[in-house]
């Protein structure tokens, strides 16, 4: 359950960045999108593991 964390504030100073530009958005952006929408997935995949 780290890896959220991780993604959001150990890594926000190295991508703090207006270009790259990646499809049209800011590359902060992108990131940020990115680790929203692999939170759920870090959030399932240790519920699957704790069950064991």
């Amino acid at each position: 359950m780290l890896a959220p964390y991780v993604l959001y504030l150990g890594v926000l100073p190295l991508v703090n960045r207006v270009h790259p530009v990646v499809l049209g958005l800011p590359f902060l952006f992108v990131w940020l999108l990115g680790a929203t929408l692999l939170t759920p997935v870090a959030v399932w995949l240790t519920r699957r593991g704790d069950r064991r």
